[in-house]
């Protein structure tokens, strides 16, 4: 398929954009500008890459027909340079065509991530505390910024549920491939005999909801103050600092109580509450999706089971794509981005095939 007509359009806007970066009105708007630079960034980021892949491509041809060179040094030369431009085409073929795909809703924004313990009772809490470690990890050399929204800790060390937002760089389209069921085997700190147990987390990942997205009006929600209650200082402990939120409509509840501000955990909780309206209006919506694309990926649906964590095998398997990687202690100390790649391009070559475009062969 012939890109340059579509690459001459990205120019065109680019140029548009580039326009409006220099311009001083621009930051009246924060939210505008937000998404202004973001948009320059990915146009920037996909021309760069099609100057790479004309290069690339360009040099590849210029090798193959040296290969074919009477003089046999010359040949040998070109012949040893022709496998790793062809990779580099490759990838960057692929890069340019995912580019040009249309961008799906909301896939730049923030995240808001929960984290639950399953089965498997304290092991379970205490798997869920190192699924957050593990993200909070994988967070800090990209960039990213955490901050915790709800927590409720349990027993040894573990976490029953923890809330937290996740904020950077188009996080939503980086980490929402994590939603589902996680699941772990391994010897517990508790168990006596060294057997291997199995327990699980859920994990829901969901794009942070703004205002325009989903309207909450006030006849539609209750809100109940209370003190807060656990650990967190006397300050926390002796003011009706806890929010509980009540979406009559749906019967979702929302409480939050890690602040000592009332009106910052009411902020808090009706962030979190958008955010799971506008997950169960993505979840309708995926149902137009295709079947295959759904199977090949997962609905994200927070019950589906998509990995398995075998310490003692120091095997991480994410069943989607059906991909072992034996290096879980590295894994768990954040360092998922084999795993993140492998998932997006997955997806990504689902897209093209619908979107009728054909995927770059490895």
């Amino acid at each position: 398929m012939d890109f340059g007509p579509l690459i001459d359009q990205k120019r065109r806007r680019f140029q548009e954009l580039e326009n409006q970066v220099t311009s001083s009105s621009l930051f009246e708007n924060p939210r505008r500008a937000r998404e202004v630079m973001r948009e320059h960034a990915e146009l920037k980021s996909l021309l760069e890459d099609w100057e790479r892949l004309e290069k690339s491509t360009r040099e590849l041809a210029e090798n193959r027909e040296l290969a074919a060179s009477p003089d046999m040094e010359l040949a040998e030369l070109a012949q040893s340079e022709i496998p790793v431009l062809e990779k580099r085409v490759t990838e960057l073929t692929r890069s340019v065509q995912y580019a040009l795909l249309p961008p799906e809703p909301h896939e730049d924004r923030d995240a808001i991530m929960e984290i639950r313990a399953g089965t498997g009772g304290s092991e379970a809490a205490l798997f869920a505390a190192d699924l957050y470690r593990m993200y909070s990890k994988y967070a800090e050399p990209h960039g990213f910024k955490i901050e915790e929204l709800e927590s409720s800790a349990s027993e040894l060390g573990g976490l029953k549920e923890i809330i937290f937002r996740i904020s950077g760089a188009s996080v939503f389209r980086v980490l929402r491939y994590e939603s589902g069921v996680h699941r772990v085997q391994r010897v517990p700190v508790t168990e006596a005999q060294g057997r291997i147990h199995t327990s699980t987390a859920t994990v829901a990942v969901l794009p942070e909801a703004e205002e325009v997205d989903i309207e909450i009006r006030p006849e539609d929600i209750r809100i109940e103050v209370s003190r807060a209650g656990g650990p967190g200082g006397q300050g926390v402990n002796t003011t009706d600092s806890a929010v509980q939120v009540l979406h009559i409509p749906t019967g979702k509840i929302v409480r939050c109580q890690d602040g000592r501000s009332q009106q910052k955990n009411k902020e808090k909780a009706l962030a979190i509450l958008r955010s799971r309206l506008l997950e169960e209006k993505q979840l309708a919506e995926a149902e137009k999706y295709s079947a295959h694309r759904r199977s090949l990926i997962g609905s994200g649906g927070r019950e589906e089971k998509i990995r398995t964590y075998n310490f003692p095998q120091n095997r991480v398997t994410d069943h989607r794509i059906g991909l072992t990687l034996y290096n879980l202690d590295l894994f768990m100390e954040g360092q998922l981005d084999e795993m993140v790649k492998a998932l997006q391009v997955s997806d990504m070559e689902q897209r093209l095939k619908e979107a009728g475009l054909e995927a770059a062969s490895t």
